[in-house]
């Protein structure tokens, strides 16, 4: 499983030009799923996202968590982060998780995360989204089980 987050001031996505996610200050994730992924691992990576100290706090120093600054999320699956570039100039996307799976296992994210953060916003499973974000710092971190778990 790869979370990709990102430190935002705001973010939103939109399907067939219709926003239907929309946050202010907190992480933009994009969440890609494994066929090896199970809901163990999903949970090791909800705990190290949500415990993630990149808030700048009163002296300056990245001290401070999402719920510290009552930042929101919003959740995106994105199967492509399993891309494999090895062969070619088209990448495969074999070591993507089946559909079912990963589409289970991001509504379980989702219902997850939403019991710890009071705002979670989500795209749509397999649509053609249109993401939008002003990213913070920049900032961005990239979880990957395969180095984490």
């Amino acid at each position: 499983m790869k979370f990709v987050v990102q430190r935002v001031k705001y973010a939103s996505v939109e399907v067939d030009q219709k926003c239907i996610g929309k946050i202010n200050q907190g992480f933009l994730v994009l969440i890609g799923v494994a066929e090896t992924d199970t809901t163990e691992i999903a949970d090791k990576l909800i705990h190290k996202l949500l415990g993630m100290r990149i808030f700048a706090d009163e002296n300056d120093k990245t001290n401070l968590s999402l719920k510290d600054v009552s930042g929101e999320l919003l959740l995106v699956s994105q199967f492509t982060l399993y891309a494999d570039c090895k062969k070619g100039n088209r990448p495969s996307f074999v070591k993507a998780g089946n559909p079912v799976l990963a589409n289970e296992l991001y509504e379980y994210i989702i219902a997850a995360c939403k019991k710890e953060i009071p705002v979670v916003e989500t795209g749509k499973f397999g649509a053609d989204m249109k993401v939008s974000l002003l990213n913070d710092g920049p900032f961005t971190i990239i979880l990957d089980s395969d180095e984490i778990c």
